[in-house]
């Protein structure tokens, strides 16, 4: 039997669910809903849509997290992270100074206003 095939969807706490809601909109281009969260529709390396979709919401501090408060990083995809971390820089955003690059590809950190740190990968060209 297959167990876990990928990320289905992402819900995590926030203090000011609204605000975090238009950081997320503003600095990384999340389309969020008024239910919340945003849809990712999965594309291929040529940008075409292939089937699938991860949703992603920002919830309030309710009872459905369950007791204490999670911790987790979440990792998104991204096209171009040098630029992506020079213009969150320019917006104001924390971005951390570490860079990392290897076989795996580029990977760099941003922390939102709730402080979560936020993982942007780049794929290796043709992934």
């Amino acid at each position: 039997m297959r167990r876990v095939t990928g990320i289905g969807g992402i819900v995590f706490k926030a203090r000011d669910p609204a605000a975090l809601q238009a950081w997320y909109r503003t600095h990384l281009g999340m389309d969020v809903q008024p239910w919340g969260g945003a849809a990712l529709d999965w594309v291929d390396e040529a940008g075409q849509p292939v089937a699938g979709t991860t949703a992603w919401r920002v919830g309030g501090d309710g009872e459905d997290f369950g007791p204490g408060g999670p911790s987790f990083m979440v990792t998104y995809r991204v096209a171009d992270l040098v630029g992506l971390l020079a213009a969150l820089r320019a917006e104001g955003c924390t971005v951390l100074d570490k860079m990392d690059e290897s076989e795996y590809g580029k990977f760099g950190w941003a922390v939102d206003p709730e402080g979560n740190k936020v993982e942007l990968w780049e794929p290796p060209a043709g992934q």
